[in-house]
């Protein structure tokens, strides 16, 4: 989950919020990197995601409201044109 609004621009220009039909597609693909956090939150696991595009993107899911415990989840599913492990970010060693 992320607070930044340049991820969310990025990530809408999938949905074509503006309705312009003849928009750019140059700022679509991104390389990204992609970091897994352990439960303290330090980086356990990184990858570069390479040439990454949204495909979908779910900003504000669906509550009911007859339910007391409901989660909110945001969902984005990336396409991409290959990937890499960074096999330098371990997961930090207990003290």
């Amino acid at each position: 989950m992320t607070h930044d609004p340049v991820f969310e621009q990025w990530a809408n220009l999938v949905n074509n919020i503006d309705g312009d039909a003849a928009m750019s597609l140059v700022n679509f693909r991104k390389d990204i990197v992609i970091n897994v956090l352990n439960l303290q939150g330090s980086v356990a696991m990184s990858y570069l995601v390479k040439r990454a595009w949204v495909s979908e993107y779910q900003a504000l899911p669906q509550f009911d409201a007859g339910t007391t415990n409901t989660v909110g989840i945001q969902t984005i599913k990336l396409e991409q044109e290959g990937w890499e492990r960074d096999e330098a970010a371990t997961e930090p060693t207990k003290s």
